[in-house]
């Protein structure tokens, strides 16, 4: 079964990892191979992608497309359609959750002009259930962080343990940093990113801010234990639009944690957290103030497991297994159907 994309050369590192993944498995690209420059750029050569299309795809083949894609999505099924084409979805995000830029029954209508879709989780997979999706659905699992990098093999826990948080530090995604220092007794929390308030950051004892290091340098360069996974506004519960979304999607985060062969810490009610579990790369905790505790109790062994799980892990996402597997997958199911 013949396979093909729409290279967009977007600013996404998980969707141009697919790019890459999707390249590299001798998939068609029907898009544009020239990066373009500036928003004019952009948008004349999203605008010609759009109109050969119709022209490029054939017979038979399957168009994988990663959503969203904006307001051209249901165009290109539609074409892919006429030209007796199946259609994949990858999806990215939901514009219905944290963004609220589409309602629930509008993303589902878009949605259901696939023939298969690619979801993060079993919990994103049971949410468009009950909201009424009848498309086929299968599960990426996580997923997969191409870097040219590598990570240290092993980092022995000394007897103050070092936690890593990277992302967007402002106080409106993440509020929870600004109450966590009081609640620090048995480790240390390294931050790396932007948009902190250093007033507030300048009276921390056991947070640590290093500012803003590129991902592919953090990679290779990093000495901490753990990776933390956490958003919102409390410590107590990942809450607020921005917590409450990791109930259902697949934080990039967590992938980026595993290519720095860091265990991680996630949320108990995380739809990631049974992957967590499962494949012993991690603890899964109700709250941050559990971590003190958890920490003091934990073997140098248990700690030795979960990192060398990891640096397994890590070998997989290096080489896209979750992607090919699940793609395999929906083209089995496609066939399947036909």
């Amino acid at each position: 079964m013949n396979k093909c994309y729409i290279e967009i050369h977007s600013t996404n590192k998980a969707k141009n990892d697919i790019d890459i993944l999707m390249n590299r498995a001798g998939y068609r690209n029907i898009g544009s191979s020239k990066k373009p420059s500036g928003k004019i750029g952009k948008f004349f050569v999203k605008l010609g992608i759009i109109l050969k299309i119709p022209f490029c795809l054939h017979k038979n083949e399957v168009l994988l497309i990663q959503y969203p894609f904006k307001k051209y999505y249901t165009y290109l099924c539609r074409v892919a359609h006429f030209r007796k084409c199946k259609v994949v979805t990858l999806i990215h995000d939901l514009g219905s959750f944290r963004r609220q830029k589409l309602t629930v029954p509008q993303e589902i209508k878009k949605l259901s002009h696939s023939d298969y879709i690619i979801v993060h989780n079993p919990s994103m997979k049971r949410w468009l259930e009950e909201q009424g999706c009848k498309v086929p659905m299968g599960c990426l699992e996580i997923f997969d962080y191409l870097s040219e990098t590598k990570a240290i093999d092993y980092c022995p826990v000394t007897s103050v343990p070092q936690v890593i948080y990277a992302g967007g530090l402002g106080p409106r995604k993440n509020a929870f940093l600004y109450q966590l220092d009081d609640h620090i007794s048995s480790y240390e929390l390294n931050v790396y990113g932007k948009g902190l308030d250093e007033k507030v950051a300048q009276n921390w004892k056991h947070i640590i801010y290093k500012g803003f290091i590129p991902s592919d340098e953090l990679i290779s360069t990093n000495r901490g234990h753990f990776g933390l996974v956490w958003d919102g506004d409390s410590i107590s519960a990942c809450d607020g639009n921005w917590g409450e979304y990791l109930q259902y999607n697949n934080p990039h985060k967590t992938s980026f944690y595993i290519r720095c062969h860091l265990p991680v810490i996630i949320w108990n009610k995380a739809a990631l957290a049974p992957f967590v579990r499962e494949n012993k790369i991690g603890i899964c905790v109700d709250s941050l103030e559990e971590l003190n505790q958890r920490f003091n109790s934990m073997k140098e062994e248990e700690y030795a497991e979960i990192r060398q799980n990891i640096i397994a892990m890590s070998n997989r996402l290096s080489e896209g297994y979750y992607f090919y597997k699940a793609m395999q997958a929906a083209c089995e199911k496609i066939q399947e159907r036909k």
